[in-house]
């Protein structure tokens, strides 16, 4: 397995996500495109030292971006809402 740097690149922290995480208990991330739902749960166990109950993921397709001499491809990425039990929580800001 990866280290969890490697998996999990980047909280998303939304108006949205803030709400799950006081109200859900639930928790996004930005991951590796490759990484399943069990490196995700090693993952966020190991970094955080949480129980994880359930995780959803999601392929974020991308799109084209225009410049003003042609455009770029922006590359896809995966979404993981990470739900966790309750009475532990995750300090991100």
């Amino acid at each position: 397995m990866l280290e969890p740097h490697y998996i999990l690149r980047k909280p998303l922290l939304t108006e949205k996500t803030t709400q799950n995480m006081e109200e859900a208990n639930v928790y996004a991330f930005e991951v590796d495109r490759r990484a399943t739902k069990d490196d995700i749960k090693a993952a966020v166990e190991k970094a955080y030292g949480v129980k994880v109950v359930k995780i959803n993921t999601q392929v974020r397709k991308g799109g084209s971006r225009r410049f003003r001499y042609g455009s770029v491809a922006d590359s896809s990425w995966k979404r993981a809402m990470v739900r966790i039990a309750e009475g532990d929580a995750i300090e991100l800001f």
